[in-house]
C-alpha cells in the first residue's frame, strides 16, 4: 500500500476542530503552493482563494454556513472563489505570465492566445461560470491530498449560501463567485466521527472497463 493510500485512508470529513490548534506558517504554505500547483484548464486557473483567518469575518459566515462549527473552530477557513464572465483578459494575462516564465516573445504565443479566445470567450456566460466554478474542485483536491501528507484535516463543504458570502467578503465587485469553502485544521479528540470506518463503492461496482 502507497503512503498516498494510507493518507487517503486517514483523513476525512472533519465534523469537530480543536479550537485551539493553528496551523504553522510553513505547513501552510505548503497547503498553499499545493494548491498553487493544481491542474486546470489551459492552466489558466480561473479562480481566485480567499484565506479567512479574521475571527469576525468568520463569526458572520457561519449563520450562512449552515451554522457549522468549522467555520469558526478551525484553523483556517479557505474560500475557492471563480472568476465571472472569465474573458480576454484573464487570457492575456496567461500568456504574458508563459512568456516572462518561459523566456519566450509574446508574438510566439499568440496563436495559443487566439485558439483559447475563441474556445472560451463566445461561450455564454452562465456557460463560463460554471466551468470556473468546476476548475476550484480540481484545486480543492490538491489540498485534500496535500493536506492528509501533513496530517492536517480538512472538511470542503458545499453547505453554505453563495451569495451571502458574496456580499460578506465583497466578492462580486471584484469579480467573483464564492464557489466552494473549505475549513482546515487538527481533529477535536471529541470528534467521533473519526473512528468511523470509511464508506466507499466496491472496486466492481465503481469501475468499468469497456
Amino acid at each position: 500500500m502507497t503512503q498516498f493510500i494510507k493518507d487517503a485512508n486517514w483523513r476525512y470529513a472533519t465534523k469537530k476542530f480543536d479550537a485551539t490548534k493553528k496551523i504553522s506558517s510553513e505547513d501552510l504554505a505548503s497547503l498553499k503552493e499545493a494548491i498553487r500547483l493544481t491542474a486546470s484548464s489551459y492552466g489558466l486557473q480561473p479562480y481566485k482563494v480567499l484565506i479567512v483567518e479574521n475571527p469576525e469575518l468568520r463569526a458572520q459566515l457561519q449563520p450562512v454556513s449552515w451554522g457549522q462549527s468549522q467555520i469558526v473552530d478551525a484553523s483556517h477557513l479557505l474560500v475557492f472563489a471563480n472568476i465571472i464572465n472569465f474573458g480576454e483578459k484573464e487570457i492575456d494575462a496567461t500568456i504574458n505570465n508563459m512568456a516572462t516564465t518561459r523566456n519566450l516573445p509574446l508574438e510566439a504565443l499568440q496563436g495559443y492566445g487566439d485558439f483559447m479566445k475563441s474556445k472560451l470567450v463566445s461561450l455564454p456566460e452562465d456557460v463560463k461560470n460554471t466551468w470556473t466554478s468546476k476548475q476550484t474542485y480540481l484545486a480543492l483536491g490538491n489540498l485534500l491530498n496535500a493536506a492528509a501528507e501533513l496530517k492536517i484535516d480538512v472538511t470542503p463543504m458545499e453547505g453554505f449560501e453563495p451569495e451571502k458570502y458574496n456580499e460578506i467578503l465583497g466578492l462580486e465587485k471584484l469579480g467573483l463567485n464564492a464557489s466552494l469553502v473549505a475549513t482546515i485544521g487538527y481533529r477535536h479528540e471529541e470528534d467521533a466521527t473519526q473512528h468511523y470506518a470509511k464508506v466507499r463503492k466496491s472496486e466492481e461496482e465503481l469501475f468499468v472497463t469497456i
